[in-house]
């Protein structure tokens, strides 16, 4: 069953919260986005800002995992909700 944007966004926050948690891959997220600590706050309830949370979890399946595991989801979740949140599934072929 498809997921609504709202709990796209649900998901993508827990994710932020996770990152923001995790001092290992705070700093790639922020580096790799260009993000400050203070865009965590101030953008966090733009839908394409948690879009890019959500792209940059998927970027390595080990975070994916990782998320998953401390969130008891479902490891098909994150991107499904990136796909509501983007407007579509991505197809990379």
């Amino acid at each position: 069953m498809p997921i609504t944007a709202q709990s796209a966004e649900t998901l993508a926050l827990n994710v932020l919260g996770w990152l923001v948690g995790n001092d290992e891959l705070l700093p790639i997220f922020l580096g790799s986005t260009g993000a400050s600590t203070e865009d965590l706050r101030v953008r966090a309830s733009e839908p394409e800002f948690l879009n890019s949370v959500l792209e940059f979890l998927m970027l390595d399946d080990s975070w994916v995992i990782a998320f998953c595991d401390a969130n008891s989801v479902p490891y098909d979740l994150p991107g499904q909700a990136r796909a509501v949140l983007s407007g579509g599934d991505v197809h990379w072929t």
